[in-house]
């Protein structure tokens, strides 16, 4: 998983040694005006629940184990969940879905995430987003999701040796999975596969292959509605997690 480190390109992302490095510098970004604002401002004017609380405010890096099978890729940070955190859906209630699930099939030590320093830890799993600040609405512009592609771009490339299953949550990743692992020469199925829940597609790049799993997104409008319930993430995450050769539980 070592590279060699190529001069920076003009958005600041170029080839990292290591998840560690790239972490670093991702969380010194500043590159889109309109998200810094944003982060910023919802960590000063905070909910009552978090007022007592120093937000993160930074873009936010994945979280897992840089070996990991089992890649989770969702949408952006939450203004008060991640953006205060530090950590990939924790500290919200999208995130109380998701690690409730990851938990239910084992590939999480816990059920609740709630702060950064609170023990969790993923098997063999890893989450990570297209867009690593908070969007107003959450609703980035194609600008902004563009100059944040090359973070997400040199991630992939350090774990694409060890990846063999995608959790895509909502339209959003799914489709800036297909973009990104295309980037790096991985073969996309024409027509490109479009996003549903249960959907699922093939990546190829010499010898190796990678299974991409579509998954509706955990959002409050979706888990709230009914249209997302935890046995539907439970058995998208269980079958992801098979493929990839982890230890699972629940649904077959």
């Amino acid at each position: 998983m070592v590279g060699r480190r190529t001069s920076r390109s003009p958005g600041g992302v170029g080839r990292f040694h290591d998840l560690a490095e790239l972490d670093a510098e991702l969380i010194e970004c500043r590159a889109c005006p309109r998200l810094v604002a944003w982060r910023e401002r919802v960590a000063i004017e905070k909910r009552a629940a978090f007022a007592d609380q120093e937000y993160w405010q930074r873009p936010v890096p994945g979280f897992g184990p840089d070996d990991a099978a089992l890649l989770i890729i969702g949408l952006a940070p939450a203004a008060h969940g991640a953006n205060r955190t530090g950590r990939m859906f924790t500290g919200d209630r999208s995130g109380d879905f998701l690690f409730a699930a990851l938990h239910a099939v084992g590939l999480a030590s816990q059920s609740e995430s709630i702060s950064a320093d609170d023990g969790l830890r993923l098997y063999g799993t890893r989450m990570t987003a297209p867009v690593r600040c908070p969007p107003p609405q959450n609703k980035p512009t194609v600008a902004e999701r563009d100059r944040c592609a090359s973070w997400l771009h040199a991630e992939l490339e350090l774990l694409a040796p060890t990846v063999r299953s995608v959790v895509t949550l909502g339209s959003f990743g799914w489709a800036a999975t297909l973009r990104t692992f295309g980037a790096l020469g991985w073969e996309v199925p024409r027509p490109r596969p479009k996003f549903a829940h249960g959907a699922t597609t093939t990546l190829t790049r010499d010898d190796a292959a990678i299974e991409v799993f579509g998954c509706y997104h955990v959002s409050q409008h979706n888990t709230f509605t009914g249209r997302l319930t935890p046995q539907m993430a439970q058995e998208v995450l269980a079958a992801a997690g098979r493929h990839a050769g982890l230890r699972v539980a629940g649904p077959e």
